[in-house]
């Protein structure tokens, strides 16, 4: 996907950074070796997975003795303007967990160095989607982490209250059920707990309507979400918002799972590790989700699953870490098949595709593992990065959830925006 991109606009081969050399050892010329990584990931691992941070840590110093691991952990909403700053200075963080659309727009500008890819466990069988995204020029710049699904979560003690006894397999079953849930619960309950902001739901509606954010022609790209089948879709996720969802249309999505262990929403569309998060005792003010929730591939208003935006995470090496080498051997501990069960057993979709293929057949991971069979990925442009950073299409949806602006007005804005940015490398 991202070698089809580079073919087409010709962006010239980058300069790679080069790695900043370690002080002299007493006068002799030799590198001191480094004493400490420092490991950049997001919340999720923290809250979620901190026992994978612990296995891929403990393999990690008993292989490399006197070696320190330093991490930190960032929101998603602040990493980038934090790996912005530090870039520009010598002191980075030896690995630093990126979303696969993030990682292009560093590629092109040198900002991470080359990995070995045969020294990663799995690295012949990466997830399509996960291996573009780390790919360069035809090389290897990073590591997939885990990939991500977006499935139906719901509570079937509130369902089957409002007379809903099995997971909705159509559009029309899904509203129906959602129709008999709201007017059960009443008008401060959300059936479906939507926040405006998450553009991952509101652009799988454009996807299944036939819209998209935009096209390539000729190696330009252009901002198509007010064109008539992108405007139909925002028109369905808009009937979503003003019929079923009763809270804060201000929102995004960081929180809800937590908003969710509040039990006030039946509902929610998501990574399919949420359900679970929200289920953590820490989180359920209710006492009831462990035993409650059920997931299910959420069927679109076409007739086919809604499309499934095809997330994840990647791991990569700062060209300029002086400790490269031992980042990579810490990144292969975390992505390994060990890792990948972890992180399979908190929702998550593995880094490769024979890890992925018996999951359709465990009920507990079906739903995820269904939901991909339709999906959708980002524009693959240069500057796709900066649409993202200035929060476009957030803006965009919070706009129309709120009334401020129409949907036509909205995605007209929100076009002009896009497309001066999107074509810039």
């Amino acid at each position: 996907m991202k070698r089809k991109l580079i073919a087409a606009i010709g962006v010239a081969v980058m300069v790679a950074g080069v790695a900043a050399c370690g002080s002299d050892d007493k006068g002799s010329g030799k590198a001191a070796a480094p004493k400490e990584i420092t490991v950049w990931l997001t919340v999720d691992a923290q809250k979620n997975w901190p026992e994978l941070v612990k296995q891929a840590d403990d393999a990690f110093t008993a292989k490399h003795k006197g070696v320190k691991i330093r991490h930190e952990y960032y929101e998603w909403t602040a990493k980038n303007q934090k790996l912005d700053a530090v870039l520009a200075t010598k002191k980075v963080p030896d690995v630093v967990e990126m979303g696969n659309t993030e990682t292009l727009g560093y590629l092109v500008k040198g900002a991470f160095a080359p990995v070995d890819k045969s020294k990663f466990e799995n690295s012949g069988d990466w997830l399509d989607a996960l291996e573009g995204s780390v790919t360069y020029n035809g090389k290897t710049y990073g590591v997939p982490y885990y990939a991500g699904a977006r499935v139906g979560t719901w509570r079937k003690d509130v369902a089957k209250a409002a007379g809903v006894t099995k997971a909705p397999t159509t559009w029309a079953e899904l509203t129906d059920a959602l129709d008999k849930i709201q007017k059960k619960n009443g008008d401060k309950f959300s059936a479906w707990y939507q926040p405006s902001r998450d553009w991952y739901t509101a652009l799988a509606f454009v996807k299944d309507a036939g819209g998209d954010v935009a096209k390539e022609d000729g190696g330009k790209w252009t901002a198509t979400l007010s064109d008539p089948k992108s405007i139909e879709g925002l028109k369905t996720w808009k009937s979503v918002l003003d019929t079923y969802f009763h809270g804060d249309k201000n929102k995004d999505e960081s929180d809800r799972y937590i908003v969710y262990g509040q039990g006030k929403s039946a509902l929610i569309y998501g990574a399919s590790w949420e359900g679970g998060a929200a289920a953590d005792p820490k989180t359920d003010k209710t006492g009831k989700l462990k035993d409650n929730l059920e997931t299910f591939a959420l069927p679109g208003p076409n007739g086919d699953l809604l499309p499934n935006f095809i997330g994840g995470s990647d791991l990569v090496i700062p060209a300029k870490s002086a400790a490269q080498d031992l980042a990579a051997d810490w990144i292969n501990g975390f992505t390994d098949s060990a890792a990948q069960k972890v992180l399979i057993s908190k929702g998550n979709l593995p880094n490769a595709k024979s890890l992925l293929a018996p999951l359709k057949d465990d009920p507990a991971t079906a739903a995820s593992a269904r939901a991909n069979e339709n999906t959708w990925f980002v524009p693959t442009a240069p500057g796709w990065l900066q649409v993202e950073k200035k929060q476009i299409l957030q803006n965009m949806l919070n706009d129309i959830a709120v009334g401020k602006a129409s949907i036509e007005d909205a995605t007209k804005a929100a076009d002009e925006q896009i497309n001066a940015v999107i074509n810039a490398g």
